[in-house]
């Protein structure tokens, strides 16, 4: 066990590391000291600096291996020519574990020399570096690179030919001026040469470029507390079912022979350590990689789908979820034994004998902590086992409680069918995010709703006493009368259909955005004039857009290259959503955020939008697929081409990511994650806008 903690720690590690860009290594060019004659061949050094636990690669192994090794650039200038290639000091062998093949490293420092044969008096020597650093402790490789800076050279003498220099007289040219072509042609010429210039100005498209200062905390972050509220309500349901609920004067009445205070404190941590290792047992599953997996392929979303159905048919009494007896019985003797340990197994025998009415929950937990957190299953468990022992623990300390309680009865039965319909409610969930990765069309927006209007209108005419199931037996299930609490409840189902309605017919339903399909997937949608007026203008016609789209009526893009391309050419910002079609918190982010007015107007108006689905499952040509300089896998769907470009340029991987750029690809402003304040997303807008007109 403390094998697995310490790696999960690692992988908790590397998962954070995301949020950041690291910079574990630099290189830097020593200037000589001594002057120099033209004709010298000199030999210029640079020293590596590298972080503890870190090594970078050098030179003089297989290039096809994998790993990058260390390249120095020197800008050709006619005062100097290369003499040989770059060489590595003192470096050492090492079998990389990482790529699997023997490599050449530094660690600590490390050293490399260029030669160069001075051919002017004026020598100018400029040049940048790239490597890459990798840590095994850490788990990851970074790629580095920069600037080399020389200072002045002192050289004398003449200067003189480059060798092999061949100077070739440039062939004569015929030019064709404006004035000796027809008018419509110039005009052509001159349209297409200023619509091209601004995209071919700075260069090869290359992705956002990030300066570190700009780095804030991972957003995802802030989703813990939510979730952790959310497990420990789930706790607090479990214990009002009836596995659960009949089990409290049993324990109370063991505490009450004899048993000490300590034992009580005792047999509550038990059951929440239980309930933890489970989740640091999940944990090690729930990295980048598999979370993206787990939350966007068709066949884990139709696994979750299909065990949420079970499971909420379970709960409905159509049959019983149980451990093998034998085992049960064996865990159930070793707490015969007394003491300490048998305390831990009579928590362990609640857990067990429990499982029917909290396995379904649980496993609902854990499935929803599927976003690439390690953190979040153990919390969740935590937050969860909290809530399940603290009533058991508090209790066993003040038995006299007891008499307060209500009696068990047939409401604990109608607490499991509530919480089953709420189960089925909810499997829909996982069918959508399917439906939207791969573009079925099975789920439509009012069809998802049309299923929560039935299964609510359900659950209210239950509480109402107007159907039974095969659970509901004694006389509270022949009494007609409905209380004061099922009333109360029943009237907030069918609240809740009411404000479901509207939702037929186009309305945003803001509070539920992030749990149903996309407006875009509405069929029938009376508001959606009324949304999509005054569009703003594209340049081109944006690719995917037969299967892709933006909410509010805003035209843009879902390819990097294109976006950038025409944010040059109408002189804008580039905003880039990394989104998901899994992604609960952009959907809210779009539902509530951008719908607002003076956001809407400004994503119109003052940027080009460009919206970069990290999950999207279509497969490009075989023309477009390359291999991802971060993780050297190749990259051949629209979302992992995404993915990595998230990754590989903004060391950041969570949903949603708002960045903004300039034309010359360079982060304006600090990213914006998921924050549901209006003020905030405006003034993040205001700020790359002013930075962007500064700049350019």
């Amino acid at each position: 066990m403390l094998k697995r903690i310490f790696l999960g720690l690692l992988l908790l590690a590397a998962i954070t590391g995301y949020a950041q860009v690291l910079q574990p290594a630099q290189l830097v060019a020593e200037t000589p000291s001594k002057s120099y004659k033209v004709g010298d061949v000199v030999e210029l050094v640079f020293k590596a600096t590298i972080n503890k636990n870190w090594y970078i690669y050098s030179v003089g192994f297989d290039p096809d291996c994998g790993p990058v090794p260390m390249s120095v650039t020197l800008e050709k200038h006619p005062s100097f020519a290369l003499e040989g290639d770059l060489v590595a000091i003192k470096d050492k062998t090492k079998h990389d574990k990482i790529f699997d093949c023997d490599v050449r490293i530094f660690e600590g420092t490390g050293e490399f020399r260029q030669k160069i044969k001075i051919l002017a008096p004026a020598l100018v020597l400029t040049g940048a570096y790239e490597g890459q650093v990798c840590s095994e402790v850490e788990g990851k490789c970074v790629l580095f690179n920069g600037d080399l800076v020389f200072g002045a050279i002192k050289v004398e003498g003449k200067t003189i030919e480059r060798p092999n220099t061949m100077v070739e007289k440039p062939k004569e040219e015929t030019v064709l001026t404006t004035q000796q072509l027809p008018s419509p042609v110039v005009d052509t010429i001159i349209a297409v040469a200023e619509a091209k210039q601004p995209a071919t100005s700075y260069g090869e498209i290359k992705g956002p470029i990030l300066d570190p200062t700009l780095v804030k905390e991972d957003p995802r972050q802030e989703s813990f507390a939510g979730f952790f509220l959310l497990a420990f309500l789930a706790g607090l349901a479990a214990l009002l079912t009836p596995c659960v609920f009949p089990m409290i004067p049993m324990t109370v009445s063991f505490f009450t022979q004899g048993r000490s205070k300590v034992q009580a404190l005792i047999y509550g941590l038990s059951i929440v350590i239980i309930y933890t290792l489970i989740g640091a047992a999940v944990a090690p599953l729930m990295g980048p990689e598999t979370a993206n997996h787990l939350s966007t392929e068709w066949l884990p979303n139709l696994i979750f789908f299909t065990v949420f159905i079970v499971f909420g048919l379970s709960f409905l009494g159509l049959f019983e979820i149980t451990l093998p007896g034998t085992f049960i019985n064996k865990v159930d003797q070793q707490a015969e034994k007394g003491g300490f340990l048998g305390v831990f197994f009579m928590a362990f025998t609640l857990v067990l004998v429990s499982f029917s009415c909290t396995g379904p929950l649980v496993g609902s937990i854990l499935v929803s902590s599927a976003g690439g957190e390690f953190l979040k299953p153990i919390v969740g468990m935590f937050a969860f086992s909290l809530a399940f022992a603290i009533p058991f623990t508090l209790f066993a300390f003040f038995p006299g409680w007891l008499s307060s309680m209500p009696k068990s009865g047939g409401w604990l039965n109608a607490v499991k069918v509530v919480l089953g319909f709420i189960e089925i409610a909810l499997a829909f969930k996982f069918l959508s995010i399917a439906d939207q990765a791969f573009h079925w069309g099975i789920l439509d927006r009012e069809v998802n709703i049309a299923i929560w209007i039935v299964i609510v209108t359900l659950i209210g005419i239950y509480l109402m006493k107007g159907f039974r199931l095969s659970g509901d037996t004694g006389k509270d299930a022949d009494d007609k009368r409905v209380s004061i609490v099922r009333l109360s409840l029943a009237a907030v189902a069918f609240t809740f259909v009411v404000y479901l309605i509207p939702g037929m017919w186009g309305a945003p339903l803001k509070a539920l955005a992030g749990y149903l399909p996309p407006l875009h997937t509405h069929d029938f949608d009376l508001l959606s004039a009324a949304r999509n007026s005054k569009a703003n203008q594209i340049c081109d016609e944006p690719k995917y857009s037969e299967f892709l789209h933006l909410p509010h009526g805003i035209k843009g893009y879902f390819d990097y290259k294109q976006a950038i391309t025409c944010a040059r050419q109408q002189n804008k910002p580039l905003f880039i959503d990394f989104t998901g079609h899994g992604c609960t918190n952009c959907r809210e982010m779009e539902a509530v955020i951008w719908s607002d007015p003076q956001v809407l107007d400004k994503l119109k108006n003052d940027f080009v939008v460009v919206a970069l689905y990290v999950d999207d499952k279509t497969e490009l040509p075989e023309s477009d697929w390359y291999t991802s300089r971060y993780d050297k896998k190749v990259k051949k769907t629209i979302g992992k081409q995404n993915a990595d470009l998230q990754i590989a340029n903004l060391n950041n991987n969570a949903q949603p990511f708002y960045v903004l750029v300039g034309k010359d690809e360079r982060v304006l402003v600090s990213p914006y994650g998921y924050d549901k304040k209006v003020e905030s997303f405006v003034k993040f807008l205001e700020a790359g806008k002013k930075k962007f007109k500064e700049l350019y």
